[in-house]
């Protein structure tokens, strides 16, 4: 059975840091590019982050310098580093396995995804 189980999620203040985890099984680690995309109340799903399997990296523009991804392979589990959170980052953020290169592809949808954890809540406030 293939698993997703994000962790990491919680409160945070403006400003602060927090880390999302994510550690898969039942599902080939290494072969696979990884992301991240979260969903506000009213707003559209959007992808956060991307780290392929050549180690290329994607963020949306808003992130940018805030946020890092990060994989280990000998743990099988995907990272999300946030610093300087914002209101604004306040969503469910959700782990997903990508097909190799999906954003090299400019596929960048929401649904572009294999499998996908349950999400994490992340609230940040003033």
């Amino acid at each position: 059975e293939v698993q997703l189980v994000e962790s990491g999620g919680g409160s945070a203040q403006a400003g602060g840091s927090l880390r999302l985890s994510c550690t898969v099984s039942g599902f080939s680690f290494d072969d696979s590019d990884w992301a991240w995309y979260r969903e506000a109340p009213g707003n559209e799903c959007e992808l956060v982050s991307s780290i392929s399997i050549d180690g290329s990296e994607y963020y949306v523009d808003s992130v940018k310098g805030r946020f890092t991804i990060s994989q280990d392979n000998a743990k099988n589990t995907v990272y999300l580093q946030m610093n300087s959170l914002q209101v604004a980052d306040t969503a469910v953020y959700y782990c997903a396995a990508l097909r190799p290169y999906t954003v090299q592809l400019g596929l960048l949808g929401c649904d572009e995804y294999n499998y996908k954890g349950h999400g994490t809540q992340v609230t940040v406030s003033h």
